[in-house]
């Protein structure tokens, strides 16, 4: 009953913040029309070929300023770098309510993947802590934002939740809906985005690990065979819609190589950045960080030792903290900077499930500063949204700019 009250309440007020557009002139901003286009080709002509969607100016329907294609025909057809994922998931909304139910779509997925969250953090901390920490973080001004943004990163997040959980389930029992519930949620990571099979990999490894830790090698065998075969599957349609193994290779440049020193400064300021930093508009998630050092003080401190059933806690936490660090260097090196056509913090949207176990966890050992930052967190939101709906009518990234 508390989870299903979690969701509700996380839904209904991201589904409160559907009126508010990304910017005054534009209601999405960045690859959202992209993606929302090519649902509007799958409801509508059953393939994600937009040459006619561009010719006929489909766009004009959830887009005010010109769209321009951002890929190249591949033998005659326009699939554009944005993939195919996220369109294919949201076209059931998209053909029910348009560009507005495709977000509510992604508000619904984000909010299930903070209930996910909450039932991983009752591995680390026992009720109200668990759901207060998923609250939280799910009320901070970068999850409103998120929940409403039609982008791969919100859907990541509950993936990922959804996958480690399987994978905990395992470690406990390796049932066959685990094992291969979890590997089928890692698989569809990389359709949504590329970049997003690599932050899977902790949860994969552990997945498989764990599996054969229980002596079920079969099982073990079949879900790396579907994480393997998900990802040679990927690469071959692509291959042939994008002209190479990742859907970046229909840009108009390829999938060019990353300036990896040119953005390392990005790995503090995803979270540092004094105007578009996690903490900034987040500052709840330095919880996170304390249970990364709470983490570490029990691995030191041999607690499990005495306490076998802290052994359980341990794991739990090093397979979030993994999670939210792979998204931290995955989100880092895939951006310019931590500012762009986006609220802040969307870029590590999909390992804030993730982080909010973390924060549950920080929250309850660190009782005073933890209620500090989750009550600093609210005013922030409360603060973005009444800018937001009672200032006029300029955006998300108005208010965060």
């Amino acid at each position: 009953m508390r989870l299903a009250a979690l969701w509700l309440l996380l839904l209904a007020v991201y589904a409160a913040t559907l009126t508010i557009p990304a910017t005054a002139q534009d209601r999405y901003a960045g690859d959202e029309p992209h993606h929302l286009l090519a649902a509007r080709s799958w409801v509508q002509d059953g393939d994600l070929d937009l040459v006619n969607q561009y010719e006929q100016r489909q766009w004009t329907s959830f887009a005010a300023r010109e769209l321009r294609p951002s890929g190249e025909l591949v033998l005659g057809r326009l699939h554009e770098p944005q993939g195919m994922g996220l369109a294919l998931l949201l076209s059931p909304a998209y053909a029910l309510g348009g560009a507005r139910a495709a977000e509510l779509l992604v508000a619904a997925v984000l909010a299930l993947g903070f209930v996910l969250a909450a039932m991983l953090a009752r591995r680390l901390v026992p009720e109200p802590w668990a759901s207060g920490g998923s609250l939280l973080t799910g009320l901070s001004p970068p999850a409103l934002a998120a929940a409403t943004t039609v982008s791969p990163e919100p859907v990541a997040g509950a993936l990922l939740a959804g996958a480690a959980l399987c994978a905990l389930k395992v470690r406990e029992r390796a049932r066959l809906r685990y094992a291969y519930g979890g590997a089928l949620l890692l698989g569809l990571l990389p359709w949504l985005d590329a970049p997003l099979a690599l932050v899977g990999l902790p949860v994969a490894y552990c997945l498989v690990r764990w599996t054969l830790e229980e002596r079920r090698r079969l099982v073990a065998l079949i879900a790396g065979e579907l994480l393997l075969g998900s990802l040679v599957f990927f690469a071959r349609l692509n291959e042939t819609f994008y002209g190479g193994p990742v859907p970046a290779s229909a840009g108009p440049d390829g999938a060019e190589p990353l300036d990896l020193v040119g953005r390392l400064p990005n790995v503090a300021g995803l979270w540092l950045d004094p105007a578009a930093g996690l903490l900034r508009w987040a500052p709840v998630l330095a919880l996170a960080f304390a249970g990364a050092w709470l983490l570490w003080r029990s691995r030191r401190e041999h607690v499990a030792a005495v306490i076998p059933e802290r052994r359980e806690s341990e794991r739990t936490a090093e397979l979030l903290l993994a999670v939210v660090g792979v998204q931290w260097l995955v989100a880092a090196l895939a951006v310019e900077g931590p500012d762009g056509p986006w609220f802040p913090g969307l870029p590590m949207a999909a390992a804030l499930p993730a982080a909010a176990a973390l924060v549950a966890w920080g929250l309850r050992h660190a009782r005073l500063p933890g209620a500090a930052l989750g009550a600093l967190t609210l005013a922030l939101s409360a603060w973005v949204l009444a800018d937001a709906w009672l200032g006029p009518p300029e955006g998300w990234l108005a208010v965060a700019r």
